[in-house]
């Protein structure tokens, strides 16, 4: 008997969402992968539930926010660090098939850092955030990418810069800080995205984008697992085929 209660309505995805800025999207596409589409449509095949997102950046720059106003509705104004790590779990269903987001909520305090480091392995998405009104964590993001990608992939994980407290950003100084973002998202091949977790402004479509492209990507990967499995035996078959064809030419040509 299955306990979990429905799907919220505002997590249930048939369209990919769209990218914040061309500028720095990595994938411009406005619709998802045909192949993903027709998979899903025979989605017993897919034998995948969950994805595990990385949330890292310096201390205080609203990582715990974020993903408090996205799972919970919540806004705390009172600052609480994060001690280790924090997780949370957020389902959707994409095309018609259930998949969640394992949110990591890492520390940014130098002395949690090497505790948080430890849950770092085996991400398939990585947020790196930084503060819209504080240069200096922009500038500290390209260390905390290179420290979540020790023991990660990186054809494998999808990346995200993401730019918190909209909000509180002068016109002026979030025109310039975003141009340097976005400078830096194209040089790591992250999408970038500027939110608000005070207003909620981006966020929602943030996250939706974030499970809407981990889950293609996934999808992805499974279909090219499956279709190297059906190659290999092919291969192994002809191998074995042609052995055969092989001893019996040698035993007519012996007799």
């Amino acid at each position: 008997m299955n306990s979990l209660p429905p799907i919220r309505e505002d997590r249930i995805i048939n369209e990919l969402p769209p990218y914040f800025t061309r500028d720095a999207a990595v994938h411009t596409e406005e619709d998802f992968n045909v192949d993903v589409q027709n998979a899903c449509q025979s989605s017993d095949s897919l034998r995948f539930t969950v994805a595990k997102v990385i949330v890292v950046g310096d201390v205080a720059v609203g990582k715990t926010s974020l993903i408090n106003r996205f799972c919970r509705d919540r806004y705390e104004k009172g600052y609480k660090a994060t001690i280790g790590v924090d997780f949370e779990m957020e389902r959707f269903e994409i095309l018609g098939v259930p998949f969640s987001l394992q949110l990591w909520d890492t520390a940014g305090q130098e002395r949690f850092k090497c505790v948080a480091s430890t849950y770092y392995r085996g991400a398939q998405a990585i947020i790196v955030v930084f503060d819209l009104n504080n240069y200096y964590s922009l500038d500290n993001a390209r260390q905390w990418l290179d420290d979540a990608m020790i023991d990660n992939d990186p054809s494998s994980v999808l990346l995200f810069l993401i730019g918190t407290k909209k909000d509180l950003s002068h016109p002026d100084v979030f025109a310039q800080t975003e141009q340097e973002a976005i400078k830096l998202s194209k040089e790591i091949r992250a999408e970038y995205w500027a939110v608000s977790a005070l207003s909620g402004e981006n966020l929602r479509e943030f996250f939706l984008r974030v499970a809407s492209l981990t889950f293609e990507a996934r999808v992805l990967a499974e279909l090219e697992r499956n279709y190297n499995k059906q190659v290999d035996g092919i291969i192994k078959i002809t191998d074995h085929d042609d052995d055969k064809s092989q001893r019996r030419k040698h035993a007519n040509c012996c007799s």
